[in-house]
């Protein structure tokens, strides 16, 4: 009995088993397929971009220059200051004359005595000349009248030019405009000891003027389509303006990274005055370069990249791209993406590599 009590109950189990093994199976093959990932695609198409660049600049005269006085001294008096606009011969500051005054009082004096020493030896000269004439006084005498007659009226020669000298150091202490303009800056005060050379006063000279921005150097790759600059003023947008490269600097500012670039400005309007803030605008010459939306960029080893969807298995796969330009809401892509690539722009974020997806609205856009 014992024999087919044990014969049954393992029956009982085999038959449980099987059972939940059937179970089992049936709800294995019950369980849906888990569903591909919807993305957003673009097909990457060749589009001419022609950058724009806007900068803001500085209304400045072309010719700026620093004024200084030709002489040391003690400044005696400044006459003019920032923003006064001054003409040609307009005095700006005087440098106490005393010292080149002294200077021209001791040339007068040596040349009054080169002069009364030059009419002695004349009149010596004149009386050997006659006497030599009726034979009452030798030839050496004649000469040595004449050589002394000579002598002081070089002397005379050398006062009078250290006569000029000195009354043009003493013209040096009165320091003139030069030329017509607007002061921009000075750097002295009544009292001060100044050095020659020495910068007193900033002057934009009056005529034509000149737009200053500073550029960065990557802006110089590319070519301007048009020559012309639009400027608008800052403070007036009505007020604008055409201008023409005409200087770039051939350095770089180490305090920033920029060139500085000056326009020139064609028939200036009377409001775009010195210091004025002006916007200047140019467009460079278009280049092809493929457009993606932003969402569309992902990071592959810390660099930029795209997902890239295989036409055949619709597997995306990962592409490092080089970025031209970013603007709002859109990315220039200079290299990586090719015209008809097909570029994940929408979910991107749950994809891996490999991945089978499948396109939202059933299409390529």
């Amino acid at each position: 009995m014992r024999y087919g009590y044990r014969r049954r109950r393992c029956a009982c189990w085999a038959v449980v088993l099987a059972v939940a093994g059937l179970a089992g199976c049936q709800q294995q093959a019950s369980q849906p397929e888990k569903p591909q990932t919807m993305v957003r695609v673009e097909t990457a198409t060749l589009t001419d971009y022609a950058p724009t660049v806007r900068l803001t600049g500085e209304i400045r005269a072309q010719v700026e220059s620093e004024l200084s006085f030709r002489v040391s001294g003690r400044v005696a008096e400044r006459l003019v200051n920032v923003g006064d606009h001054v003409t040609a011969d307009q005095v700006l500051a005087r440098i106490d004359p005393q010292e080149q005054q002294a200077s021209v009082t001791a040339a007068e004096a040596s040349v009054r005595a080169t002069e009364a020493v030059m009419r002695q030896g004349a009149s010596a000269f004149e009386r050997q000349k006659s006497l030599l004439s009726r034979g009452f006084t030798t030839q050496r005498d004649h000469d040595q009248a004449e050589e002394a007659f000579r002598t002081a009226q070089a002397s005379l020669d050398t006062a009078k030019a250290q006569l000029g000298t000195a009354r043009e150091q003493l013209s040096y202490t009165v320091l003139r405009a030069g030329a017509p303009g607007v002061i921009t800056a000075r750097s002295v005060e009544a009292g001060q000891v100044v050095q020659a050379a020495q910068a007193v006063f900033s002057i934009a000279r009056d005529g034509p003027r000149v737009a200053v921005f500073n550029l960065h150097e990557s802006f110089f790759t590319r070519e301007l389509a048009n020559p012309a600059i639009e400027l608008t003023l800052v403070s007036d947008p009505t007020v604008q303006a055409t201008g023409t490269v005409r200087e770039v600097s051939p350095t770089v500012n180490t305090s920033n990274g920029t060139v500085r670039a000056k326009v020139t400005i064609e028939r200036p309007p009377a409001a775009m005055t010195l210091g004025a803030a002006v916007i200047g605008e140019g467009r460079f010459q278009p280049c092809k370069l493929v457009v993606i939306p932003w969402n569309a960029l992902a990071s592959g080893n810390g660099q930029p990249a795209v997902w890239i969807v295989d036409p055949q298995t619709r597997a995306v796969f990962l592409k490092p791209i080089a970025i031209e330009a970013y603007e709002t809401g859109k990315i220039m892509v200079r290299a990586g993406i090719q015209p008809g690539d097909t570029v994940v722009t929408g979910g991107a974020q749950l994809l891996r590599p490999g991945q089978v997806v499948a396109f939202a609205g059933g299409a390529v856009q």
